[in-house]
């Protein structure tokens, strides 16, 4: 064979492996790709699996926790619904377009002869707010009122030794009895000092005292100087203008100051010049008043102080009597306070018959 017709053979033979190596490169290539593709959907396949294992940890450890919460709350409002029972008792829905606190002025000096010992209710105060109009209602309630006693024992006395006896609820209980079974939401008991310093952090209250006070008892240290006319009666001075009996009209005399006093501090509360005052009064409630108000109450209780009324509020002395032979005894006219009560309530009368 000569040399021309062996180059032309190894021409072709070239072109063959150069094809080979080109297609072995490039199935080398694809190849590269396709392990790219696979190990890459192999990692998107493996973090979507960590990505769906921590969002399912995450809700059913969010699931666990509300669970847990709820249960919690649940909890703690069945609590509080049993705490609630006891003090106050049972609330007709008759009475829910209103908000009723009772008010308790205590007072620990000396017991009177035959009293229990211990603290009683100086002041004994029925309020009442319309939660539509935020109009207010209160009813005094003297302290020296004869009630039947809602003990398992019975017995009858004054109101104002209930106190002593079983606290705030046992006052409620009576209370409730005695206003022909009113819902009593709440209770506030305010010692002397309290109340003192409260009208104090107020900043006092202007007053017109009716006529001369003085009067000293040395046993229990009360001490009452104030002169007749308009006055700006500190804390103090407020609390001798509330506890003053004058000979002649005695407790009636004394349930009307009251009055007067509420319809006066109503007033001062509702003016501009008390917003700076808020805060100290606020700590002074939080930290020195009792209440049977809890956390589960805070959002309608300031629903409705946030709508009271600038109207005077409509005040009256519990209907009753002198009681013969003890002046000083306040006999209830149950009549007389069934119908101020129809009066002061609108009721609706098929929530009436659910109780």
């Amino acid at each position: 064979m000569s040399e021309w017709d062996e180059g032309w053979d190894e021409a072709p033979r070239a072109h063959v492996n150069t094809t080979k190596q080109n297609i072995l490169r490039k199935k080398r290539i694809i190849a590269r790709r396709r392990r790219r593709r696979f190990f890459g959907c192999l990692f998107l396949l493996v973090l979507a699996a960590a990505l769906m294992a921590g969002l399912l940890f995450v809700g059913y450890a969010a699931y666990s926790w509300g669970t847990e919460l709820y249960h919690d709350c649940q909890t703690m409002y069945a609590a509080y619904t049993e705490r609630q029972k006891a003090r106050r008792g049972e609330i007709s829905p008759a009475f829910d377009g209103y908000t009723n606190v009772l008010v308790l002025g205590l007072d620990a000096g000396a017991s009177e002869e035959g009293e229990p010992t211990g603290t009683h209710a100086d002041t004994v105060l029925f309020l009442s707010m319309e939660n539509a109009t935020g109009r207010v209602r209160f009813i005094t309630i003297p302290r020296n009122t004869w009630v039947t006693y809602p003990t398992e024992q019975g017995g009858h006395g004054k109101i104002r030794d209930l106190y002593a006896l079983g606290g705030a609820p046992l006052v409620v209980r009576s209370v409730r009895t005695l206003l022909g079974g009113v819902s009593i939401h709440q209770y506030v008991t305010v010692d002397m000092q309290t109340f003192a310093d409260l009208i104090d952090a107020l900043g006092g209250i202007d007053l017109y005292v009716e006529s001369d006070m003085n009067y000293d008892d040395p046993e229990d240290g009360t001490a009452i100087h104030l002169e007749q006319g308009y006055q700006h009666l500190s804390g103090e001075q407020a609390q001798q203008y509330l506890r003053y009996r004058s000979p002649e009209l005695g407790e009636v005399g004394r349930v009307q100051r009251q009055q007067k006093f509420v319809r006066a501090l109503y007033r001062r509360l509702l003016q501009v010049r008390t917003i700076p005052k808020l805060p100290a009064i606020a700590e002074i409630l939080r930290d020195r008043v009792d209440t049977s108000a809890e956390i589960f109450d805070s959002a309608h209780l300031a629903h409705v102080v946030r709508a009271l009324a600038a109207d005077e509020p409509q005040s009256l002395m519990l209907p009753g009597s002198p009681a013969h032979g003890d002046a000083s005894i306040w006999m209830p006219d149950d009549s007389g306070i069934e119908k101020k009560m129809d009066e002061l309530f609108v009721l609706d009368a098929s929530a009436l018959g659910t109780e």
